[in-house]
């Protein structure tokens, strides 16, 4: 296994050849398996199992095999939000192409007592971090008055690039619902290692229904933060990972994908 690290402000950032058993649980690392414009160019196939995904992490995100929906990972338990909107438990044994986790403990607490949109909520939680130079995962519960999501259907060989899967995604959307969003901010110069600024997922609080978060309206609920200042991806093996063209700039994409 050939591991490249390097120093960058406070960040620890470590890429490496898939094959990570090693690693030592860190609860104050992201952890990350292949890049987000992998996954725009279609790199969708799953190459680690949930099982070792979670020996790194108790909370997260990410998606599956063949693209085949939405992971939420909270309180050490993963799901897969299908695109009906429906939240199944994850077998061990599934795979995934793309996910980041960490151990989340949180180190900040905020009651948000007015009312916000997704992007008001962007806004006032920026106002409040120490610095925008680390990853922060977001954990946000409780009653939420609008809640719109998205989910994508399982994809089959020789696989679209995601611009073109989420023309046929599907929406849906949750009134005066209950539950938890999951997910992280990263910094802007993390572009086509993950997702700058906020990446986020929901789940209801009884575990039955989600998805990639689009908008959301709330109000009364409970925010923690957990300070991440720690970075570690592990890139995958094989040809459709080193064969994927990866040098194209693919902001106006990710803009498209996230919205």
């Amino acid at each position: 296994m050939k591991t490249i690290r390097c120093s960058l402000a406070a960040i620890f950032l470590s890429i490496a050849i898939c094959g990570c058993s090693g690693l030592q649980k860190n609860k104050d690392v992201l952890f990350q398996t292949s890049t987000i414009d992998a996954l725009l160019a279609g790199v969708y196939d799953g190459h680690m199992t949930i099982k070792e995904l979670k020996k790194h992490g108790d909370f997260g995100l990410g998606t599956f095999d063949g693209l085949d929906g939405e992971m939420v990972g909270l309180d050490g338990e993963f799901y897969q939000i299908k695109v009906d909107g429906t939240a199944y438990p994850v077998d061990d044994s599934m795979k995934t192409p793309f996910a980041a986790v960490t151990f989340f403990e949180s180190d900040e607490t905020l009651l948000l007592d007015k009312e916000m949109n997704y992007e008001e909520l962007s806004r006032y939680l920026d106002g409040k971090l120490p610095t925008e130079n680390i990853f922060y995962a977001v954990k946000i519960e409780g009653a939420f008055e609008y809640i719109k999501t998205r989910s994508v259907p399982r994809q089959n060989k020789p696989y679209p690039p995601l611009v073109e899967v989420v023309k046929d995604q599907s929406i849906l959307q949750f009134y005066d619902v209950k539950g938890t969003i999951v997910g992280f901010r990263t910094p802007d110069y993390m572009k086509g290692i993950n997702v700058p600024g906020y990446h986020l997922h929901f789940i209801t609080a009884d575990r039955r229904a989600g998805g990639h978060l689009l908008e959301c309206r709330m109000q009364d609920v409970g925010i923690e933060l957990d300070y991440t200042s720690q970075f570690y991806v592990v890139l995958p093996e094989g040809s459709e990972f080193s064969e994927a063209d990866l040098s194209k700039e693919r902001h106006k994409e990710l803009e498209r994908v996230e919205k």
